[in-house]
């Protein structure tokens, strides 16, 4: 009996912005510190990414509070620019996000492989919630 199998989890948002807009801000360090938290009470103080399949990247994540915070850390295993990226995340799982543009619209499609420390719908919810910060900032711009 094998328990290796993960289960995989599917996010997506449609974001009212063309893709090479959507890609810049979802990518470029300066942005991603703007978005990158599931709620008010976090934030992301610094990022560095170098876009590139084998480069890496760490989003530092943290409460306001200053009560908690993590890196969250991976490699690329593919960047296709304006359409996909796949990377691993520090603890080996894999992650897949693709972007599919149509005009001023992009449809965002992340699917990740759930850890088994969280519930599920509690993993979905806080990628989801990411996502939709994403989706609230890039239509801002």
């Amino acid at each position: 009996m094998s328990t290796t199998e993960k289960t995989l989890v599917t996010i997506e948002a449609v974001v009212n912005a063309p893709v090479e807009k959507v890609w810049e801000l979802w990518n470029n360090p300066k942005h991603v510190t703007q978005w990158n938290h599931a709620s008010d009470d976090w934030h992301s103080p610094s990022a560095e990414n170098d876009l590139r399949p084998g480069g890496t990247f760490s989003y530092r994540m943290e409460a306001k509070d200053g009560s908690f915070g993590f890196d969250f850390a991976g490699t690329y295993d593919d960047v296709t620019p304006n359409k996909r990226l796949a990377y691993t995340i520090g603890d080996g799982r894999k992650v897949e996000v693709v972007f599919d543009g149509a005009g001023n619209s992009t449809k965002i499609t992340s699917t990740f492989e759930a850890e088994n420390q969280n519930p599920v719908e509690m993993q979905r919810g806080g990628w989801q919630a990411i996502l939709d910060n994403f989706k609230k900032y890039a239509e801002s711009k």
